[in-house]
């Protein structure tokens, strides 16, 4: 039976839940958090961006000097992938086999992508979003793909985050992945969220330069994807948060390339 989240929960077992929830690091081994904070854990979901943007950037950034940029590029693609677990490259396999093989059919949808198993969509799609993400990365120069995955990477998860504003979770607690179904963020929930995703992205912004473009492009495609899944599950599960992420994401990639690119490899 799901767990209430009560007012007094600590927001220190709330950013632990998350860090412990998120990733793969050790973070169990220091604390663990009561059940119910693992209920508010997309409330400091971007703050998982401050983790693994500043790694991949550094190896972005740093890498190209001992070996090729395209080897760091995709040093810098797996060192997230391992840190998360491949969380949210789980979820876009199961989003696109789930809304691939299910048709129209909500029951068939939830059913696809709650297997285990993964279908002929889920690797032609999940092999496609990397392959766009490594030419994305790999178009741009070494300083700036580390400054877009600083500033995108957080930002684009607090985008995201509003899925769980947007509608109701698809499933129950008891057929959920993760046994939890996440809590609506009240208004400091918000707050925190837009500090998380806001505070790098403005900061690369004031610094070196960012088309409003790039903040308006995702927006627009979270939208569309929110009116796709609602059409077809009138709800969203943990695989469409993550599908969405990587595909906002990868949109704020596009954009910036699209309206900064000034760098060509050799």
């Amino acid at each position: 039976m799901l767990v209430s989240i009560e007012k007094n929960n600590k927001l220190y077992d709330r950013i632990w839940a998350a860090l412990i929830f998120f990733t793969r690091l050790p973070f169990w081994r220091i604390h663990q958090p009561p059940k119910e904070a693992y209920e508010t854990v997309v409330e400091f979901w971007p703050i998982i961006g401050w983790i693994t943007a500043p790694i991949m950037a550094a190896i972005l950034f740093f890498g190209p000097r001992v070996m090729p940029y395209e080897l760091a590029v995709i040093l810098a693609i797996i060192s997230r992938i391992a840190i998360t677990g491949a969380l949210h490259e789980d979820g876009l396999t199961d989003f696109i086999d789930g809304f691939g093989g299910g048709g129209n059919n909500r029951q068939r949808i939830l059913e696809i992508m709650k297997d285990s198993k993964i279908g002929t969509y889920g690797v032609l799609g999940i092999t496609l979003y990397i392959f766009i993400l490594y030419k994305c990365l790999s178009l741009c120069s070494p300083m700036n793909a580390a400054i877009i995955v600083i500033a995108g990477d957080p930002f684009c998860k607090m985008l995201t985050s509003q899925i769980i504003q947007m509608m109701p979770y698809a499933r129950t607690a008891e057929t959920s992945k993760n046994g939890v179904v996440y809590k609506k963020f009240d208004i400091v929930g918000g707050i925190l969220l837009m500090l998380q995703g806001g505070i790098p992205i403005t900061i690369i912004w004031y610094f070196f330069g960012l088309s409003y473009s790039c903040i308006a492009v995702p927006g627009v495609v979270l939208y569309f994807l929110y009116l796709f899944v609602w059409k077809r599950l009138h709800g969203y599960t943990g695989d469409c948060c993550g599908a969405i992420f990587l595909l906002t994401e990868l949109s704020f990639y596009i954009t910036f390339i699209i309206t900064h690119y000034t760098y060509l490899p050799n």
